[in-house]
């Protein structure tokens, strides 16, 4: 092995034929043009003319002249004299005989086709090898084999292995310690003693600092700020950093630094180990001030506002008999009253209340009165009335932290909510002991309204008085609503910044603009567009009024509401019952560990991917197993002992520890699962389930028994704990291609579109299906904006309304369509439209963080409406094909009950701690379902494989199979797959075949 980063076989496949190549390699590079002809003919002899040719197509084929010209595969040697004439192919065996001749032909070779020799463009390559190391940080092996695709497009002849691998391994050495030293400068002695462990302590300020809160309250709030104080007080953040410095390196030491020991980080040399403490703190910095308003919104959100809600309308249901039984009181009452005016007589108020007597007695009715006073609120009060009354009295849960919120994180505001920042700031004066009585000129009286008003303005002996605890929670409240809709934000947060500002501008903005727009077909002047979808939506209406009533089967009934006769589960015809049989039938029994260590070794680039967190590869033995025994602890949610094997290296407790915490993260999860998504895409089966263009996603609920500031109640579906969901994406050949996520069960389409564009690999979906409850106007219009088809499941089509643009008569569908879409709007916002959607395509800002943009308190801002305006053109025309189109429908309903077999696939996977997530932190949550996630396009993976091989056999067989049946086949199967039992880590041996063999169908398995 010439360097450590490659391995034997890496290394003795270098340069070299493989194998045969395949027909259309053959057709592509080893097929001879005029000019190659031209050339070869000016040879002596068939011998001459045929090795000439193999080496001008060797030279194009693996870049570089071999030492045997003839150790190539027979299938190139008969390829090549086909086409030159010779018959018998034989005859270059000759033509090594004269070593000279080869030598003549290679000159000749490199003036005719421009070849250079490695010597001439070494400078060339150290040049382009230490700027790809410098930008990116990639491993030795990622830029070698980068670099060989370098030097074959600049038509550089390829070097000897050794050379080449020594060469990269010296450059991207050079290339990091030249970044250690550059972030090592810019430190102060000061703060280099960051990471020192203090006197009398058992860890350093890194490592304390690294350590989140979990459990929300109002005084891990106030821990949170005082550990955000420390870590923005260390100044770190303010340091001007080398403006060379890409920020994709500072994000990778950044990633070491937060799961490295400070004791580790002590063994490397000064520059290296600053440079790590310089970008994690600064990577701290964002990440403390994001903990604390996390915290603070899960406070408010759950501990407050939400527990306020609850004991507010348990109040309610317990009152509710007394005031009925009152108010009948007064009813009565009042119904005798209206009767005795009625006479037409004058009676003296004795009479009346001689007659009321007769029905109430005076003393209940006025107990009566004074029960419904107490409980009915002013008419100039609101509901929130008694539920903020309940805030008021949790006063001391806040008191605490608002005192230093303002004051540790810098904050900024809009126009709209600049007046509630600066009446927050205030806060802690009013909250100071030392001030006895607030008085109005203390407060700001504009911000008190509705029911506060009753709360804040207490009636006094001498004037109106302030409570203090109901102005401080009337002014909280106001900036918990600014700040989750990002009006009030922090720009050192990285999830609670301003979006406005991180969107594309200036330079930025003309540089990309051109070319996503090109690559979107969008046009900088949206009336063509617009014109061209207006005329498809008229079209479109006027097509489906015609077909109301007729075979169809969509009717519209008095309200114009569009009614479709439920879809009718299709059954299943015999040859497909039979196929599903024989198949199921045929895939091998294996256990979990098995297949991930036979998938492992059949899928290129997938070990190679479980990088450390510095960026090198593992060198330890058997790291195969090691990664299967964590993938299968993590995804089968059974933790470590029971794949712990002691006496065997790759299986020891501190191994798995070892490689887990330095080799597997939700980071390398996505990158092993790019190379899963290409292998299964290449399977014939694959092909038959679909595309690969039509994706679906949706969510997945875990329990979260444990405390944690990440999770949400939520009783539908965590009963009376938290938990979070994991959106996740499919594409219709049933692979996951990404996944995000969330904090308890919070809109889909606030983070639909972010999962879209942090796919793991696969081609971008054309066509994205979810279910009923992720759709909103502007997530058709982004999503469409985006170039993709939107087309959400619509369980609740009668109460869909429908949008025209011209004033048509669209006869039953007239009411329907009674909703007008403003393009005037869309063509005055076009500009800042395309400003949003170039932004979010560059991934210079999170959908999540626009979607929150454009919205005030569930309604769109007048950006946000223009963008609804554009999407209720795509919603129609979904809704209406969506009615008269059962084909449609089937499709959507389809790949939605593919989603929801993964998901069941995912339950009996993740079976362990009855399936409950025991993780306080974002990052080990997203690590331990990514782990799921990879495991699962695993088995998908080794599915597919099998149930390929399983339709061959019954192809050559002489089987009838029909394509329709093989297009409804799962590959999500799961009864021949062990996970629970002992788990045994020994890689299978496949044979010459390189797969198990197929079970015979016809046999009776007593396990079945």
């Amino acid at each position: 092995m010439p360097v450590e980063f490659l391995s034997d076989e890496e290394a003795s496949t270098y340069g070299r034929y493989t194998g045969a190549p395949s027909r259309a390699e053959l057709e592509k590079l080893f097929f001879l043009d005029d000019a190659d002809r031209k050339l070869i003919a000016k040879r002596r002899g068939e011998d001459n003319r045929l090795g000439f040719a193999l080496q001008v197509t060797t030279a194009r084929f693996v870049g570089r002249f071999l030492p045997d010209p003839l150790d190539v595969p027979n299938e190139v040697v008969d390829y090549l004299a086909a086409q030159l004439g010779i018959a018998d192919a034989s005859v270059v065996k000759s033509y090594a005989e004269r070593q000279q001749t080869v030598f003549d032909h290679q000159d000749d070779i490199r003036r005719a086709y421009g070849l250079r020799s490695f010597a001439e463009a070494e400078d060339e390559f150290v040049a382009w090898a230490d700027a790809r190391a410098w930008n990116t940080g990639d491993g030795a092996k990622s830029v070698f084999t980068e670099g060989v695709t370098w030097l074959r497009g600049e038509k550089v002849l390829l070097p000897g292995v050794t050379t080449l691998a020594r060469l990269v391994a010296r450059v991207r050495e050079q290339a990091v310690e030249r970044l250690h030293q550059s972030l090592y400068a810019v430190l102060s002695p000061r703060q280099r003693a960051v990471l020192e462990v203090p006197e009398g302590a058992r860890t350093s300020d890194l490592e304390r600092w690294r350590k989140g809160p979990s459990v929300p309250s109002g005084k891990n709030l106030e821990k949170a700020l005082k550990r955000a104080q420390e870590i923005l007080g260390a100044g770190l953040g303010a340091v001007k950093l080398p403006a060379e410095v890409p920020q994709r390196r500072l994000v990778d030491l950044a990633r070491y630094g937060m799961s490295a020991t400070a004791t580790t980080l002590r063994r490397h040399g000064p520059s290296r180990q600053l440079a790590t403490l310089l970008a994690t703190v600064i990577y701290l910095e964002g990440k403390s001030v994001d903990d604390c308003l996390d915290l603070l919104d899960l406070l408010m959100t759950t501990e407050l506002i939400g527990k306020a809600e609850t004991a507010t309308d348990k109040e309610r249901a317990r009152q509710h008999p007394k005031l009925a039984r009152h108010s009948a009181t007064l009813a009565a009452a009042v119904e005798m009253l209206l009767e005795v005016t009625e006479y037409g007589e004058e009676l003296s108020l004795e009479q009346v209340w001689e007659s009321i007597d007769a029905v109430v007695p005076r003393r209940e009715l006025r107990s009566a009165v004074a029960a419904v006073t107490g409980m009915v609120p002013p008419p100039e009060a609101d509901d929130d009335g008694p539920m903020r009354a309940l805030l008021a009295e949790r006063i001391g849960t806040v008191s605490g932290f608002l005192k230093t919120l303002t004051e540790v994180i810098e904050f900024g505001a809009t126009a709209e909510a600049a007046r509630v920042l600066t009446a927050t700031k205030a806060l802690p004066r009013l909250l100071d002991g030392r001030k006895k009585k607030v008085a109005e000129a203390d407060i700001d009286t504009g911000l008190v309204t509705g029911s506060w008003k009753r709360l804040v303005h207490r009636p006094g002996a001498h004037g109106s008085t302030v409570d203090k605890n109901a102005y401080t929670m009337c002014v909280l409240t106001q900036f918990h609503r600014h700040l989750r809709r990002r009006d009030i934000y922090s720009q050192a947060s990285a999830r609670w910044r301003d979006p406005r500002a991180e969107l594309l501008a200036g330079d930025a903005y003309a540089a990309a603009k051109g070319r996503v727009l090109t690559d979107l077909r969008l046009p900088a002047d949206p009336a063509t567009l617009l014109a061209e979808n207006a005329m498809v939506l008229h079209m479109a209406l006027g097509d489906v009024s015609r077909r109301v009533g007729g075979e169809s089967g969509l009717s519209v009934d008095d309200q114009g509401r569009l009614h479709v006769a439920k879809l009718v589960a299709l059954p299943d015809p015999a040859s497909l019952t039979d196929l599903r049989k024989r198949v199921a039938g045929m895939l091998p029994r294996v256990d979990l560990p098995e297949l991930l260590l036979e998938t492992i070794g059949r899928v290129k680039g997938f070990e190679a991917a479980f990088t450390s967190v510095a960026g090198g590869v593992s060198k330890l033995a058997d790291f195969d197993v090691s990664v299967a025994a964590c993938l299968t602890s993590q995804a089968l949610n059974i933790g470590y002992a029971p794949v712990i094997k002691p006496g065997t290296a790759a299986l020891e407790r501190a191994r798995l520890s070892h490689v887990a915490q330095n080799y597997l993260s939700a980071e390398t999860f996505s990158a092993a699962n790019a190379p899963l998504i290409d292998a299964q895409a290449g399977i014939g089966f694959a092909r038959q389930l679909g595309g690969g263009l039509v994706a679906a996603i949706d969510g997945m609920r875990f329990v979260v028994p444990v405390p944690s500031i990440y999770t949400r109640p939520n009783r539908k579906y965590f009963g009376n704990k938290r938990g979070l969901t994991w959106l996740n994406m499919i594409n219709d050949q049933g692979v996951g291609l990404g996944a995000k996520v969330v904090t308890g069960t919070v809109r889909d389409s606030l983070h639909m579109i972010d999962v879209l564009f942090r796919r793991d690999g696969g081609r971008r979906p054309e066509v994205i299906v979810t279910d009923t409850g992720s759709y909103s106007d502007v997530v058709f219009g982004l999503v469409h904006l985006l170039g993709m088809q939107y087309r959400p499941a619509l369980a609740d089509l009668p109460d869909q309304k429908g949008w025209r643009i011209q004033d048509a008569d669209y006869g039953p569908l007239s009411r329907f369509a009674r909703g007008k879409i403003d393009l005037n709007k869309i063509k005055r916002h076009w500009d800042d439209i395309l400003r949003v959607v170039v932004s979010i395509y560059t991934g210079k800002v999170r959908a999540h963080d626009v979607m929150k943009m454009l919205q005030r308190d569930g309604n769109p801002t007048q950006l946000g409406e223009a963008i609804a305006h554009y999407g209720r053109i795509f919603k129609t025309l979904h809704i209406l094909t969506y009615a008269v189109e059962e084909p449609y429908r089937r499709d959507i309903k389809g790949v939605r009950n593919l989603q929801e077999s993964r998901h069941a696939l995912a339950g009996k996977v993740f079976h362990g701690r009855k399936g409950e997530i025991y993780q306080r932190y974002y990052k080990g949550m997203e690590d331990q379902l990514g782990a799921l996630g990879l495991v699962l396009n695993c088995i998908t993976l080794w599915n597919t494989f099998y149930m390929d091989k399983a339709l061959d056999r019954l192809r050559a067989d002489g089987y009838p199979l029909l394509d329709e049946d093989v297009a409804r086949l799962s590959p999500f199967g799961r009864k021949h797959i062990s996970v629970i039992g002992t788990y045994s880590f020994t890689a299978p041996d496949l044979g010459p075949s390189g797969a198990r063999e197929l079970r015979d169908p016809d046999t009776d398995d007593e396990d079945d």
